[in-house]
């Protein structure tokens, strides 16, 4: 398995690739790579010929003050999962190879104000740009994106649909820890008593989603349960709780599927997300 540094070397290894009539699937990470981006790659193993894994730390989804430099990075341990997943080649860019002065950006009403967009205005723009370009690099076939960032998946699809990309565009489920919360690579950040607070976030969905399945239909009250569980725990501050049809994001009273409930919680100084799906 090779890194790769120049989009004319990934089109060069795709094009033969597809010469040979195989297909390509492609997972997008921003690296320092866990067990939840280690199943998108095997299942992208599974479902492809050959798979690229792009592993750049995008800086235009990044807000002022927001973690860009601090991120963490490690392309070495990237690499050595990559190759045990079963990954073909792994594309590693620089700033400078992505982007030259680029001028064009992919912009979306609507579905990226809501939720995360709240307050990170310009995320998705940044990555609505950045994963359009590994589109066009790559033409994979299939693209896998991990349901914890359930906004981004709907984002992207919708993205696909309005803009004619022939990519199949796969949903995978959210990888947990033993103790329920959700692999990310921000949890790097997290102090022993943050990271035992974070556990809030999971514990609080469970409390929603078991309304749900007891047959409560209002919403405000299913949030209010999920928020004052969060609550409980002095370390976190919540951005935003909020449960919406999953294909539009727009907000529901009742409960209606297929819907997204979705979080953003702040411990300490780390944000955190989580979300459960109901189809």
């Amino acid at each position: 398995m090779q890194i790769v540094k120049t989009i004319d070397e990934v089109r060069k290894t795709v094009k033969a690739w597809k010469k040979e009539g195989l297909t390509v699937g492609l997972v997008p990470t921003m690296g320092y790579l866990h067990e939840g981006h280690k199943s998108l790659i095997e299942r992208a193993v599974k479902e492809n010929d050959r798979v690229v894994v792009s592993d750049f730390v995008n800086p235009t989804q990044f807000g002022p003050n927001e973690d860009f430099e601090s991120y963490p990075r490690d392309i070495n341990a990237d690499a050595k999962l990559c190759e045990s997943a079963g990954a073909s080649i792994i594309f590693n860019p620089e700033a400078d190879e992505m982007y030259d002065n680029a001028l064009t950006f992919v912009d979306m009403n609507k579905i990226t104000k809501v939720l995360c967009g709240k307050t990170r205005p310009i995320h998705f723009s940044g990555v609505c740009t950045v994963v359009s370009k590994l589109f066009n690099i790559v033409q994979p076939d299939r693209a896998y994106f991990g349901q914890k960032d359930a906004q981004q998946l709907c984002v992207i699809k919708k993205m696909v649909k309005d803009l004619n990309f022939d990519i199949e565009i796969v949903g995978c489920p959210i990888i947990r820890e033993n103790d329920g919360l959700a692999k990310s690579s921000r949890n790097t950040y997290l102090n022993t008593d943050e990271r035992k607070a974070a556990l809030c976030l999971s514990r609080s969905l469970e409390i929603g989603k078991k309304m749900i399945e007891d047959g409560e239909t209002d919403v405000k009250t299913i949030i209010s349960a999920i928020k004052a569980e969060i609550e409980k725990e002095p370390l976190a501050k919540i951005d935003y709780v909020e449960m919406v049809d999953f294909n539009q994001l727009e907000t529901l009273e009742k409960v209606q599927k297929p819907l997204l409930c979705a979080m953003a919680v702040y411990i300490g100084k780390t944000r955190l997300i989580d979300n459960f799906i109901m189809e």
